[in-house]
């Protein structure tokens, strides 16, 4: 590790408030896992160091269904993160006008399904958006706008913490930089209390003023300090990491060796996920290409090359051979093979029928003319580039509030979970 523990000032007990802060938020959310719920502990803690971070890391809470807690998640959130700005719609211009270069807020974006949750060919609105976050997760990546009052370019500031709650999956580009949530609903065995405003919310926004008064004064420490990574993490995981792992060892007890594991098994189930979905969209690519040339054969090449010019594809970035093409393919059954003539070696339409049915749920829409031979398609591809390119387009004031038993006996609350005594409180149940 480099930098220096030592020298923080670690005062009050970082570990007894990561525990009440852990505490808060498995009392109204039902976590798929300890690690889950540690995650979004840390990451509350890691967005009041901010202003000093490398990398702002993204928090993407997401579920199958309706229903499964994300907001409630995010209501608490917003009383544990630093300088929340909780937003579920908002502009490309208006969100980098409100990230101050020297104070960014913690953006809680909720309802993120409704802007990327189709297709994002011709939104231009989540284009931007999509394009500020991804920039958002470096410093030195401002968005640049025209001024046309000042007739002059501006620079807005991107680099901020985002937690981004929606069904379903967001952009490829977007989960890379997260640690990513999975929410479910709860069992009926699983019990939470209820968030109300006006008696959970002081009581939340107490704990989120002690974890920043424990974090705040170690910011520019903490931003200095490269800890151990554990062992299994890609370069952009430990990225995400990084500040979660930080906090960790500033807190002590068995802080660290709790987000050392969360990071290894979250980031292994986002690899996992991600390689399961990069495989439906190449399917969905492969088709959409077929369809739009309405053609029965491609050369692998020729499909290769196609598939790296589609508008916000992974195929460019993950650098695919037509070796790496035929192995992601294979899973599915489909290997490439000659066309009706053997006069060059690619991918039949027919051989895909099988997977689009089992894994895509939206089969083409126009018939497909099968009647094109692979030498004729490539012969029309030369001149179709132009066409291709075309068609493939302050935060509230807080109270300092300590913790009283006799609020704690409500009907809402599970007997399983308390409030911590005093000021930090025991260490919540796992």
């Amino acid at each position: 590790m480099t930098g220096d523990l030592e020298a923080l000032d670690v005062k009050p007990d970082g570990a007894a408030v990561l525990a009440e802060v852990h505490t808060a938020l498995t009392r109204y959310v039902v976590f798929p896992s300890p690690e889950a719920a540690d995650a979004a502990t840390l990451y509350a803690a890691a967005t009041h160091a901010m202003p000093a971070l490398e990398f702002a890391a993204r928090l993407v809470i997401k579920s199958p269904v309706k229903r499964c807690g994300k907001s409630r998640l995010l209501d608490v959130l917003a009383q544990l993160v630093h300088q929340p700005l909780t937003t579920a719609d908002i502009s490309a211009a208006a969100l980098v006008r409100s990230i101050p270069a020297d104070e960014p807020p913690t953006i809680l974006l909720d309802e993120a399904d409704a802007i990327f949750g189709k297709a994002l060919k011709g939104d231009e609105k989540a284009e931007h958006l999509r394009g500020i976050l991804n920039a958002g997760f470096g410093r030195d990546r401002p968005y640049k706008r025209w001024d046309i009052t000042s007739r002059s370019v501006e620079d807005c500031p991107t680099f901020a913490m985002a937690v981004i709650a929606g069904i379903g999956s967001m952009p490829d580009t977007i989960e890379d930089r997260a640690i990513i949530l999975t929410l479910r609903r709860k069992a009926p065995a699983e019990r939470v209390a209820k968030y109300r405003l006006r008696r959970d919310k002081p009581r939340v926004i107490a704990v989120g003023d002690r974890l920043a008064g424990w974090v705040a004064p170690n910011a520019d420490a903490l931003g200095a300090i490269e800890p151990d990574m554990p062992a299994g993490l890609n370069d952009r995981a430990e990225d995400v990491w990084e500040s979660l792992i930080a906090v960790a060892d500033l807190a002590g007890g068995d802080w660290p060796s709790r987000a050392r594991r969360a990071a290894v098994k979250l980031a292994a189930a986002a690899e996992q996920e991600a390689a399961e979905s990069l495989g439906q969209r190449l399917l969905a690519d492969i088709r959409e290409l077929f369809d739009g040339f309405t053609v029965s054969f491609m050369a692998s090449r020729e499909l290769l090359t196609r598939l790296t010019k589609l508008d916000d594809a992974p195929w460019r970035d993950l650098e695919l051979t037509t070796r790496g093409l035929s192995d992601r393919l294979r899973p599915y059954g489909i290997t490439p093979r000659r066309d009706v003539t053997g006069s060059m070696r690619g991918y039949r339409l027919e051989d895909f029928a099988d997977a689009f049915g089992r894994y895509l749920p939206d089969p083409p829409s126009e018939p497909v003319n099968t009647s094109e031979s692979g030498a004729d398609l490539h012969e029309r591809l030369d001149g179709s580039e132009a066409s291709d390119t075309s068609n493939r387009q302050t935060k509230s004031t807080r109270q300092a509030l300590t913790w009283e038993s006799d609020d704690l006996t409500g009907s809402d609350a599970p007997p399983e979970r308390g409030w911590p005594a005093g000021s930090h409180g025991e260490a919540a149940q796992r």
